[in-house]
């Protein structure tokens, strides 16, 4: 069992495969927990980030072995001697602020941009390995952030309507009826663990608005909860967020 994981500890191309693969299951895992308490950072996201982490440690060795090896020559008769790596950092580092700029709070509380700003960073480190020609790798990791980002979707969407916590964003008619909604919120076996009050003077709300955090304690999906919701007189406008 030693000699095996030694022998996969090497750099070649099963030891990249494992590396890669093993970085989309595990950030999957801990995204899959943290999709399931509607956290911004989800399901996807942490796939993206830990991939071009992943990414990122496999172009180093990859660097490092080759100028050892194959461009040892080339890099002796030019006189090299910095760490190539740092270049690379440059740029990881640069992108931050390019994928920052993706990211905004809407003002129903909403984190908007999270998984954009990872799939820029991941494609950041994927293009760094093809300057490298580190080009299985490149390979690789463009069909494991293609499938994150084209298929994942599906099952994203059915994770978060199963979740045992709902945020939804509403509007009603007068500030009367906030007994009435929470009133059906309990009956439908639901907690409500935040709650925030707008009078809807600052935006194009027809009345009062709320925002609330809620878990749900029976079998119940986020859309069936929503439409025993909506058939209150008193709402206005109901969504998830």
């Amino acid at each position: 069992m030693i000699a095996q994981l030694d022998y996969l500890r090497e750099f070649h191309f099963a030891s990249v495969v494992l590396r890669l693969v093993l970085a989309m299951l595990s950030g999957g895992m801990i995204g899959l927990e943290r999709e399931r308490k509607r956290r911004p950072a989800g399901f996807r996201t942490y796939i993206l980030v830990c991939l071009g982490a992943a990414l990122t440690m496999l172009l180093s060795q990859y660097e490092y072995a080759m100028l050892t090896t194959r461009w040892a020559a080339l890099a002796e008769e030019i006189g090299l001697r910095s760490d190539v790596s740092r270049f690379g950092a440059q740029v990881i580092n640069g992108i931050g602020f390019l994928g920052a700029g993706t990211i905004v709070v809407t003002g129903r509380q909403q984190v908007r941009g999270l998984t954009t700003a990872a799939g820029l960073w991941a494609s950041a480190c994927m293009g760094l390995a093809v300057g490298a020609g580190f080009y299985e790798c490149v390979i690789l990791a463009f069909v494991l952030i293609f499938i994150c980002i084209s298929v994942f979707p599906l099952i994203d969407a059915r994770i978060q309507d199963n979740a045992k916590v709902l945020n939804i964003y509403t509007e009603f008619e007068s500030m009367d009826d906030i007994g009435t909604i929470l009133g059906r919120m309990k009956a439908m076996g639901v907690q409500i663990e935040d709650i925030e009050i707008g009078h809807g003077n600052e935006t194009r709300a027809r009345g009062p608005r709320a925002v609330l955090s809620l878990r749900i304690k029976q079998r119940k999906t986020h859309t069936q909860i929503l439409s025993d919701l909506a058939k209150l007189d008193c709402i206005h406008r109901i969504e998830e967020i």
